[in-house]
């Protein structure tokens, strides 16, 4: 995988962000209609004092009437408190007019679906008030509805005691299912968060990782040659030139890379390259720049390849020269010594990679302190590779990764 990509993948967008403007307002308007005609068949076929006066008040004005109950959903949406206030308005007035609520259903189940709406949306202190609102104005239109036909007696009987659970129990599933939503939405908010501060994280250890391997190195052979240059300025002024010269191609070296990455961060789309300064590829196949950058330095390096080359990934071609640069690095300023053996080994399923001195010291201060092995040690780790680093038995110091490999044959990319 690319050291740079984030270890979760970012929650999948709400349905509302994913759906189109003009979707919503058919939905709105298609359900504004479905009430409408629902509420159209129940009045008119109810016994309510309301629709009773003959066919010719069930036509336009029924119609009429259906329509101005229902039209409020349009705006559910976007304003669902409001709306439901609207809806329970409609139904305490059905009920002073005496309407029964088997004629009414229609909008006491858009009730219920509002506190749903509001519960998932709004605030948990909205959704319990949305709830409580809800049940009590139902219950008492049920209530008045029953009393008003038979009395308490048809109120307290068994089927109608049911009937009011069941109404309550409906207000109560709906609050429910739009605590589940919130939930789940507050859970994606955070999961999304969680992992835009992990990629962030992940960048700034990746930029961190660069600029120490590229700018690490070059001014470690600067710092070796300017000590040379200055303990032979006076006996051997050619030495020194040399010396001097080397600094000088390996200072514009780093600072031309720095510039390259400070134009890469700068740049508002990430694909394009800018024309000024064209990023080089840095891969194993520049580490013939890179031992004689070190050898100027006073240390000579010995590299040996094994097994069939052949194109490697560009995560793990790009890991593998950053191994070795910084494990030469460390040579260069720590161990005290002129030769290092670098060994590359094509494998199979992996690409192994070694850096072996016969320096007196550990070739970074205090082993594991320094940025550079953690550095390295990160960059195995985030390829799923295996990584060592320590004193040898004999002297010196060691440093292994192993990075696995696609299978041969497999495109590198």
């Amino acid at each position: 995988m690319p050291e740079h990509a984030p270890y979760l993948h970012p929650p999948t967008l709400p349905l509302a962000q994913r759906t189109p403007q003009a979707a919503w307002t058919a939905l709105a308007w298609g359900a504004v209609t479905a009430v409408a005609l629902l509420l159209y068949a129940t009045m008119a076929g109810g016994t309510g004092t309301v629709v009773v006066v003959g066919e010719e008040t069930q036509g336009a004005p029924l119609a009429a009437m259906t329509v101005a109950m229902a039209t409020p959903l349009r705006w559910a949406w976007r304003r669902p408190g409001p709306v439901l206030a609207v809806v329970l308005a409609e139904v305490a007035t059905a009920t002073a007019l005496a309407l029964r609520t088997a004629q009414t259903w229609p909008v006491l189940l858009a009730a219920g679906l509002l506190v749903g709406l509001i519960t998932a949306t709004r605030a948990r202190r909205a959704g319990l008030a949305a709830a409580a609102a809800c049940l009590a104005v139902l219950e008492t239109a049920l209530q008045v509805d029953l009393f008003r036909e038979s009395g308490w007696g048809r109120v307290l009987a068994p089927g109608f005691l049911g009937l009011t659970a069941s109404v309550a129990l409906a207000v109560l599933f709906s609050w429910l299912a739009g605590t589940s939503v919130r939930q789940r939405g507050e859970y994606a908010r955070a999961l999304h968060a969680q992992a835009a501060v992990q990629a962030v994280t992940a960048e700034r250890l990746r930029i961190a990782r660069e600029l120490h391997d590229m700018v690490a190195h070059g001014i470690g052979v600067i710092a070796i040659q300017a000590g040379a240059g200055r303990r032979v300025i006076d006996s051997e002024p050619e030495r020194a030139r040399t010396a001097l010269a080397s600094i000088e191609t390996t200072s514009r070296e780093t600072l031309g890379g720095l510039r390259r990455m400070l134009d890469l961060l700068r740049q508002a789309e990430p694909d394009r390259t800018h024309s000024g300064h064209p990023a080089p590829f840095t891969g194993l196949a520049d580490l013939d720049r890179l031992v004689a950058s070190t050898t100027d330095a006073g240390v000579e390096v010995e590299v040996r390849r094994h097994g069939k080359q052949r194109p490697l990934p560009t995560a793990v071609d790009r890991s593998a020269f950053r191994i070795v640069q910084e494990s030469v690095t460390n040579v260069v300023r720590h161990a005290g010594t002129r030769h290092c053996s670098v060994s590359i080994e094509y494998r199979p399923a992996e690409l192994r990679i070694t850096v072996v001195d016969d320096g007196q010291g550990p070739s970074a201060p205090a082993g594991e302190s320094g940025y550079g092995i953690r550095g390295m040690r990160e960059r195995v780790a985030l390829l799923d590779g295996r990584f060592t680093a320590g004193p040898r038995p004999g002297g010196g110091f060691r440093v292994a990764a192993f990075l696995p490999l696609p299978a041969e044959g497999t495109d590198a990319r």
